[in-house]
């Protein structure tokens, strides 16, 4: 009868706390739920659910010490996806891993387990295992979503670009209306160099419509979405351009003004300052006036249009993709002799070198800097020159025998004229690649495992920019690979 009444009073808390638990009410739950804790420490359910509540506490260890208990207690597949989630949160992949054989063994047909020891496997860099993993839990459930989205992220990652792009593919008729899905099978098109079915998916992408929003709340009277230009005639209309993203993408994009500017009656620009003393001094880009603000300025336009939507407003299909590799950006002769006489007045070869760039949205294209002191060592013939400005530019003293020139470099016109007296350019992933290709300066570009869509899949080949040359790290996070091939090239430039 007292047990009875016990088990009562067990089910009342725990039923009590979970109701607390589903309200939000988490230090009420907790409450509760040690108190039916009191009458019952062998309750794997109660274990479990602390162990959930801890983990919405943030309380990561102690979430894992909990749902741990009430795996010892019973096995439960719940209980499972319970621990796999914290410790994803965690990013213990390695202690997922160590619970493999048994989940196999007893839940050989759940896909959020299956589909975890894939994601631990992805993370540590085990893409064979993660792959067998992904391709069970696809069995269990052929029609889940994030199933096929990763397992397309995999393929990317490993470089198997026409299967990534197949499983895209079924993730958009999965969701045919979803923008993310068809921006992201729109970046798989651009790596397979399927340009003609990628550009209109790419005009999904989040940065067009957060350009647009931003636009049209300074600019009512010009940004507005029944002006927007389609492609259409506007050999007497005025066009505002605008921006939407970094300094590389508006360098690399810069090549299709001449052709927009070719089709109307004045052509705007707005980008980043920084680029707009390198833009005047290009008046075959045909950019009739800039602006640098939000502020109109007397801005008159008929219609607008972002600048990464350029090639697909314009139609460019093919190789004309590619239009302007010969080189679309010139310097100041001027300004390239006054930096010559300043930094570069030497008989030795002269290299240019950069390691970080924006990290905000993307920190693996980022360098050591120190790494580069074996390229530096390697030949006494040569000078080196850091074009590292902001943020990184104090790992410019790990340098040896360098020559800091990023300090006196405040504008695009100033790198462009600096540029111009080099003999070539070694760097990461940044602008200072994309204005190299833009002059057709000599250029090898050192990329992540993992790279950008721009540089497709080809070995060492750009088709944006012909002085470019491309080395990729053999494996992820390690730039030692990519600069043994630096190396080799040097060797046998000898």
């Amino acid at each position: 009868m007292e047990l009875t009444a016990d088990k009562n009073s067990i089910e009342k808390l725990i039923n009590q706390g979970f109701k607390y638990h589903q309200d939000g009410l988490l230090d009420d739950a907790e409450s509760m739920y040690m108190e039916a804790l009191k009458l019952d420490n062998n309750n794997a359910q109660l274990y479990n659910l602390i162990g959930v509540l801890r983990f919405q506490k943030f309380d990561i260890d102690a979430a894992i010490d909990y749902i741990q208990k009430a795996i010892s207690i019973s096995k439960s597949e719940y209980y499972y996806e319970s621990l796999f989630q914290v410790l994803i949160r965690k990013e213990d992949y390695e202690l997922i891993l160590s619970y493999e054989k048994e989940v196999s063994i007893l839940y050989p047909k759940s896909f959020t387990l299956l589909f975890n020891l894939g994601y631990a496997y992805k993370k540590l860099g085990n893409f064979e295992c993660a792959l067998k993993y992904y391709e069970k839990a696809l069995y269990v459930n052929p029609t889940s979503y994030e199933g096929w989205y990763n397992l397309a992220n995999l393929y990317g990652i490993m470089s198997r670009t026409t299967e990534a792009v197949s499983a895209m593919e079924i993730c958009h008729k999965l969701r045919p209306n979803d923008d993310d899905t068809s921006y992201y099978l729109a970046i798989d098109y651009f790596r397979t160099k399927n340009y003609a079915k990628g550009l209109p998916l790419f005009e999904n992408r989040l940065s067009k419509k957060f350009a647009f929003t931003s636009y049209n709340k300074t600019m009512p009277q010009i940004i507005r979405e029944d002006n927007f230009w389609k492609g259409e005639k506007i050999k007497d209309k005025n066009i505002f351009i605008y921006y939407e993203a970094g300094y590389g993408d508006v360098i690399m994009f810069a090549r299709y003004l001449p052709l927009v500017a070719k089709k109307c009656k004045k052509l705007t620009l707005m980008c980043h300052k920084e680029l707009i003393p390198l833009f005047k001094q290009n008046p075959h880009l045909g950019i009739d006036e800039f602006q640098d603000s939000f502020t109109q300025n007397n801005l008159e336009a008929d219609v607008h249009a972002p600048i990464l939507s350029l090639p697909y407003l314009l139609g460019l299909k093919g190789n004309d993709i590619f239009t302007s590799s010969e080189g679309y950006i010139v310097s100041d002769e001027s300004m390239v002799e006054e930096y010559r006489k300043k930094y570069f007045n030497n008989d030795k070869i002269k290299v240019g070198i950069k390691w970080r760039g924006n990290t905000t949205l993307e920190k693996s294209r980022v360098i050591p800097a120190e790494l580069f002191n074996q390229l530096i060592q390697k030949r006494d013939d040569t000078q080196f020159y850091s074009f590292q400005t902001l943020e990184g530019s104090e790992d410019t003293s790990k340098l040896e025998n360098i020559i800091d020139i990023g300090k006196d470099l405040s504008d695009f016109s100033q790198t462009a004229a600096a540029l111009k007296n080099l003999d070539i350019v070694i760097c990461n992933d940044t602008s200072l690649a994309h204005l190299a290709g833009a002059m057709r300066i000599p250029c090898w570009v050192m990329l992540p495992y993992d790279s950008d869509w721009r540089w497709h899949n080809d070995f060492s080949k750009c088709d944006w920019y012909e002085s470019v040359k491309l080395f990729r790290q053999k494996e992820i996070g390690n730039w030692q690979s990519a600069f043994n091939q630096i190396l080799d090239e040097m060797s046998s430039d000898n």
